[in-house]
């Protein structure tokens, strides 16, 4: 790492991060499976990263998350449960205040296959939630323990949200994210990098998931077909129309029909599944405007009633001219450490778009450099642990007031 370009104290901020100790953190971590259903690797893992945060100076909080709604596959709502959230709170009364978040749920179930680490080279390990984002949780750690070394430190705040559910949408942490993020100067967020060169991702477009459901009336199939209403059909309609409204900055997919009944029988229930993308808040809007027509329309000509549950779980997040700024710090001071930040658009969400919409400037590819995240050939890129917490350690530095 190159810190030719660093002031003393600045040199000495980040000369202490111990990459040994972010590794050996990591592998601890993600020999847990914390799949966002599994509640008992969950609570294992919150329990772990409270003991590992207490190192730092402030007040460690599990928060139980309240139940979430989904529709069942029968079209009935049903209440899921969730892990807890670690939450730490620094120097609260501060002027001056950030909130750094991550997630400690991954995409991979407790009967997954891919559950162990691997070293595919001298600096690649991969391996479930290296990257995404058990890297990045190790990166928050390292950063903020450089941070406290900074004489701008007593000088500043800061809030850390761990949640559990950022892998279905934050659903169960979204109060909490808005709770936390108020008044906050500035946020990262430790997702990991957009490309393994360490690119961050600049403006996002939005996500929306939503169910209808679709109520019919059975009939035999053959003594009487006339006399039923093909909820099945109607879906798939629904389905056919909804592709239809995509483009021009909004994509939605159509993803799955639960439903059906016996071959013989004209099936009276169906559940349709999809997600929309919305570039901007112009094109959620017309989408807001588009689908009780189309829902409408499709009742009608099936004569079914539709209801539809849902909505946009992450708002479009626009490069605005305060997050440019905070971009910019970013970039300069990877440029102080030898490190070159660029950024590009993604088509991605995270809990990144929940924080700017409320109205906090925020750069949400903190995390590591790594790849091929949702699968299993995820990685990490094992010096990035140091790198990235060099970033944040200076980044929050010359936010507030170091040179």
């Amino acid at each position: 790492m190159d810190m030719a370009m660093l002031a003393p104290t600045e040199t000495a901020l980040v000369e202490g991060i111990d990459a040994a100790a972010m590794l050996a953190q990591v592998e601890a971590w993600c020999a847990i499976n914390t799949g966002t259903r599994n509640l008992d690797g969950l609570a294992r893992q919150a329990a772990l990263l409270a003991d590992a945060f207490a190192a730092l100076p402030g007040d460690v909080r599990l928060v139980p998350a309240g139940p979430v709604e989904a529709i069942a596959t029968d079209g009935r709502a049903v209440q899921i449960e969730h892990g807890a959230h670690m939450v730490l709170s620094v120097r609260p009364d501060a002027p001056r205040r950030y909130l750094l978040t991550g997630h400690m749920d991954t995409v991979y179930p407790a009967d997954h296959p891919f559950q162990t680490l691997t070293w595919l080279d001298g600096e690649t390990l991969g391996g479930p939630g290296t990257a995404d984002m058990k890297g990045g949780i190790a990166v928050i750690l390292a950063a903020l323990t450089a941070f406290e070394r900074s004489p701008q430190a007593a000088t500043a705040g800061y809030d850390v949200l761990i949640n559990s559910d950022e892998e279905t949408g934050s659903l169960a942490s979204a109060p909490l994210i808005a709770e936390l993020a108020r008044g906050k100067a500035a946020a990262l967020t430790y997702e990991p990098s957009a490309l393994p060169d360490g690119a961050l991702a600049g403006a996002r477009g939005g996500s929306g998931n939503y169910s209808a459901i679709v109520t019919g009336r059975s009939a035999h199939a053959g003594r009487n077909p006339q006399d039923g209403r093909n909820a099945l059909v109607a879906a798939a309609d629904l389905a056919l129309g909804l592709k239809a409204l995509s483009g021009d900055g909004l994509a939605i997919n159509p993803a799955r029909i639960d439903g059906g009944s016996a071959n013989n029988v004209v099936p009276d229930h169906a559940v349709l599944r999809f997600n929309i993308r919305p570039r901007s808040a112009e094109d959620a809007a017309r989408f807001a405007a588009a689908i009780q027509p189309l829902l409408r329309e499709v009742e009608l000509a099936h004569e079914v009633s539709i209801h539809l549950h849902g909505g946009i779980s992450r708002p479009p997040k626009p490069l605005t001219a305060e997050a440019e700024k905070l971009f910019d710090l970013v970039r300069r001071c990877g440029a102080a450490l030898g490190q070159s930040i660029r950024w590009q658009s993604s088509g991605g969400v995270c809990d990144g778009n929940n924080i700017a919409a409320l109205g906090v400037p925020v750069v949400d590819t903190m995390g590591v450099r790594g790849g091929a995240i949702h699968s299993p050939a995820e990685y990490m890129i094992v010096p990035s642990l140091a790198e990235r917490a060099a970033l944040s350690a200076l980044v929050l530095h010359r936010l507030s007031g170091g040179e």
